[in-house]
């Protein structure tokens, strides 16, 4: 099942804004190639994390700075 405008996975909900919108758009890409869910979910947020540490911009946790959580909204 794709995620699309905020239904996200569970373990989606408490990282960053920008972390989870990275994931999702990872683990939906695998769903078009045949991936299982479950894979795509922990797939997506693996790559997303690697994404943007190779870019110092977000860990896998919300960092010291303002950034807004899926659960703070």
């Amino acid at each position: 099942m794709p995620w699309y405008n905020g239904d996200y996975p569970p373990s989606y909900k408490n990282q960053p804004v920008e972390l989870g919108d990275k994931a999702v758009e990872i683990a939906n890409e695998l769903l078009l190639h045949g991936a299982g869910e479950g894979i795509a979910i922990a797939t997506g947020l693996k790559r997303a994390r690697v994404h943007f540490a190779a870019r110092g911009k977000v860990s896998g946790k919300a960092t010291g700075s303002k950034s807004k959580n899926r659960g703070d909204e």
